[in-house]
């Protein structure tokens, strides 16, 4: 009995080998026929396929990786899967790569820089293709393994001009400043903010915020409503709740995120609280159902799956050896004014 026959019985797993043997080809031909690689003949390769197909043969990534010194996965790191936000955008990252040959591998850091940092460390160890980080917060420790990794990286939802940086995304202290300006518009002069988790994309919708009612004098630190809970309706329609109760001036409310307002809407609706006429309410990041809500509810619209495409294809033309032009993507963002303001 031959080795691999011996190695393929005991671990009751087909090889390449056994894929070879089945379509009558050497196994470096089996093996280039399977990667699609030109020069094998187009009878060959249907025969490699068909066998491969008949004996359920499965690949493995490690072994192919060692063998060509190139892998094929892509981690992609997140804060939450909780966020609709952040499964479309794995959504289209997901469909982007994978015509390409490459593997999605999630990891979630929880909004935290030192968990972040340690799946760095795992991912890092197993050589990736790219990798695909939300954000530029993180700690120096794991900014100096993506220094020296040699991995091509992409940063997802943020944007910045430093040298050498591949980012995708939009401005969110401009998109915090054109929900603050539309309540102005409207004739709305005590806006509070409200927001949860305050993450560093929050944080930067608030300075938004800020800057817009500074600039037109009516700025008051006593209208920001800011909790560390997750965001969640429930919160919302709790922090709507105590806003109401505590600032009763408030004759508008932007909330950091759509799930927030959300739960705002439901509050005032249960209070009796007529909206937008005693208090308009806005959003952020055009979330499923909130169009749906009473009043519909304004909000900003995120370019989510523009971005997991545009930032897997920016990694691809990285993996490629290529310069994408520009290094920086701004894919901007919609205001979107519905009934509640």
């Amino acid at each position: 009995m031959e080795p691999t026959e011996r190695k393929r019985r005991h671990s009751g797993r087909t090889t390449l080998s056994d894929v070879a043997r089945a379509a009558d080809v050497s196994p470096i031909t089996a093996s280039r026929a399977l990667r699609g690689e030109r020069g094998v003949a187009a009878g060959l390769v249907e025969r490699v396929k068909q066998a491969a197909q008949q004996l359920g043969y499965v690949p493995d990534p490690a072994a192919r990786a060692l063998a060509s010194q190139r892998s094929t996965q892509v981690p992609v790191l997140v804060p939450l899967l909780s966020n609709a936000l952040f499964v479309d955008v794995l959504e289209a990252v997901h469909r982007t790569l994978l015509p390409h040959g490459y593997q999605t591998l999630i990891g979630v850091t929880h909004y935290e820089p030192l968990q972040e940092e340690q799946l760095l460390r795992s991912y890092l160890a197993h050589r990736p293709a790219g990798l695909l980080l939300t954000g530029f917060d993180r700690t120096e420790a794991a900014r100096a393994l993506l220094a020296t990794s040699g991995v091509p990286c992409v940063h997802l939802m943020e944007l910045t001009t430093a040298p050498g940086v591949h980012c995708v995304g939009f401005s969110q202290i401009d998109a915090g400043y054109a929900i603050a300006e539309h309540l102005l518009q409207r004739g709305r002069q005590r806006i509070a903010f409200v927001a949860a988790q305050l993450d560093p994309r929050t944080m930067q919708r608030a300075e938004g915020y800020r800057r817009c009612l500074r600039q037109h004098g009516v700025y008051d630190a006593r209208l920001e409503l800011l909790s560390p809970q997750p965001s969640s309706m429930r919160l919302g329609g709790e922090l709507l709740e105590d806003l109401l109760r505590t600032r009763p001036e408030v004759d508008a409310v932007f909330f950091c995120n759509d799930d927030l307002a959300q739960g705002g809407l439901l509050a005032a609706l249960r209070l009796k609280i007529a909206v937008p006429e005693r208090i308009a309410v806005a959003g952020f990041n055009d979330l499923s159902g909130s169009d749906l809500m009473v009043p519909p509810l304004t909000t900003v619209r995120t370019p989510r799956r523009a971005m997991g495409e545009a930032s897997a294809q920016m990694l691809l033309e990285l993996m490629r050896g290529d310069s994408p032009s520009p290094g920086a993507l701004d894919l901007g963002f919609e205001l979107v004014v519905r009934g509640s303001t």
